[in-house]
């Protein structure tokens, strides 16, 4: 095994150094590899996937971004009080219900046509146009209309508030409002396409520190730094080289022997080890606002029966998965107080494994003797799902439940998802902004959210959610956040698993490694000493 790790791992440095991307110096060029590489290059695009998010970061800018901070370990992070300019310069709110942005004068495209506010405007026109991901983006920050956005000269813009909202501003500096070359992309709309969303999906229109030199869909991309970029300090990485090595075993030596920089997102077990090890750095956080989860889609007989969810969720292997799949590289939901202990998320479930419980739940369903499903996971991940997939299989067949695994594709999974019709399935969900009235807006409120994948609906548990949103008070929030939470821990359409640590491994010489709520890679401030 080691010898195949070896001779795999080093045809893969050469094919990675052998590219034209890495002429440069490998002090001024970063080779990094993942599990799963990005299906798009514009995140607004149908079916784009979470790695989508780290390039549409370093490819386009946004108006507002946020600053960083060192945590307790040295882990450097973002910063989500520090609210900083990025293609604006400079905001303010010029009436109570007006945000008026001004642009900075030098900024420019990739093709070096000038950033004007009507790129922004027609950019956010866009986003509130094109439905699914993006839109419902915009609306958790009330950014709902494209009469809200208007561009009063080519370097002013302006945003007309529906209504007081808390997350507006933040909302402003997440992956998806990004500004996008208008002219550019009008050039290849059609009427069916009258955004321009497929040829985007494919090419690069954006104004950022990073521009795009080569994409080879599920096998390598290529930024090259923009030299003309304007909206903050020049990276001082030149070139970019993302490699999708579907193997762990693979990514973790090559890593470790030096013929990569970084390893994004490692297994849990590979990260106990490297850290152990010493021969490389590793950087982890635990993902704010953030899930693993077995989900159960709530219209799919017989999870339709809350029961049958309760079941299930008694039934789950919690502990099994937190030492044989996490290696403790995570924060366990499970096995908490029966009544939510405080106004915060995520925190544990009061369900834990009690084989007996779930068999006499099932009973009470009526399925003494159990049913067939299927689990679905997402392949792009699967160093974490297969595992947690099969130790689920085999303790829900200790119940009667005959569950078969169906292993979806990285780049079909946010399609698959977008589909609704999964029974039960193993996924994760993170709220980018650290609300619990956020996360559960996206993840479960009624009208039908992405990742609210179970089709979940609960009139009482909206009204809540929809009161948090708005609430000034701070003791009716923090009750209305708690009745959201225990609906959420009664009903189980989601049984919690555990809140997820994202770690990288990187080489010595690699510095400025920030941890992201996106859970993508900022190259903009990676440097090597």
């Amino acid at each position: 095994m080691n010898a195949l790790l070896r001779t795999t791992g080093l045809a893969m440095a050469l094919a990675l150094c052998s590219v034209p991307a890495m002429a440069q110096s490998r002090d001024e060029s970063l080779l990094v590899v993942v599990e799963s590489g990005t299906n798009s290059l514009d995140i607004h695009a149908v079916g784009a996937n979470p790695a989508s998010y780290g390039v549409t970061w370093n490819i386009y800018d946004r108006l507002l971004t946020y600053g960083t901070k060192t945590l307790a370990d040295g882990t450097l992070s973002y910063d989500y009080s520090n609210i900083k300019p990025e293609l604006a310069e400079s905001w303010a709110f010029t009436a109570d219900d007006e945000i008026t942005f001004k642009l900075r004068k030098d900024a420019k495209f990739h093709d070096g046509t000038p950033i004007t506010a009507k790129d922004v405007k027609w950019s956010f026109d866009r986003m509130v146009a094109v439905g699914g991901f993006p839109t419902f983006q915009m609306k958790a920050g009330s950014l709902e209309k494209a009469e809200q956005f208007t561009a009063l000269d080519d370097h002013t813009f302006k945003i007309k508030l529906l209504r007081k909202d808390k997350l507006t501003v933040p909302d402003l500096g997440v992956p998806v409002p990004i500004v996008l070359n208008s002219e550019l992309v009008k050039k290849h709309t059609t009427e069916k396409d009258p955004w321009g969303l497929e040829w985007s999906k494919n090419n690069d229109a954006g104004g950022g520190a990073y521009r795009v030199e080569s994409w080879k869909p599920g096998e390598q991309l290529v930024l090259v730094r923009f030299d003309e970029w304007k909206s903050g300090p020049l990276p001082k990485m030149k070139k970019i080289v993302i490699r999708d090595v579907p193997s762990s075993g693979n990514r973790r030596a090559l890593v470790e022997r030096g013929d990569v920089d970084l390893s994004f997102d490692l297994p849990p077990k590979d990260a106990q080890e490297l850290a152990k090890g010493g021969k490389v750095k590793v950087a982890g956080a635990p993902i704010e606002n953030s899930l693993w989860y077995a989900g159960m889609g709530v219209k799919q007989p017989p999870f339709d029966n809350v029961k049958v969810r309760q079941a299930v969720a008694y039934a789950l292997p919690y502990q099994k998965i937190m030492d044989a799949v996490v290696y403790g590289r995570a924060i366990p939901m499970f096995g908490g107080p029966a009544q939510p202990s405080k106004a915060a998320w995520p925190q544990p479930s009061p369900y834990n494994t009690d084989i007996a419980k779930a068999k006499k739940l099932l009973a009470e369903a009526g399925f003494p003797n159990g049913f067939e499903t299927v689990i679905h996971i997402n392949q792009g991940v699967a160093s974490l799902s297969e595992p947690m997939a099969t130790l689920t299989q085999e303790s829900l067949a200790q119940i009667g439940i005959k569950a078969t695994i169906n292993k979806v594709p990285g780049a079909n999974w946010r399609a698959a998802m977008l589909k609704k019709d999964m029974p039960m399935f193993i996924d994760t969900f993170a709220g980018w902004l650290n609300y619990p009235d956020y996360y559960f807006f996206w993840g479960y409120h009624g009208q039908n959210a992405v990742f609210n994948v179970m089709s979940y609906q609960n009139p009482e548990m909206d009204k809540l959610i929809d009161a948090s949103r708005f609430e000034t008070d701070r003791a009716k929030y923090e009750e209305q956040v708690k009745g959201v939470v225990k609906i959420a821990w009664d009903d189980v359409p989601r049984a919690p698993l555990f809140q997820y640590y994202l770690d990288a491994a990187m080489g010595k010489k690699v510095q400025g490694y920030t941890y992201w709520f996106h859970r993508a890679i900022d190259f903009r401030s990676i440097s090597k000493n």
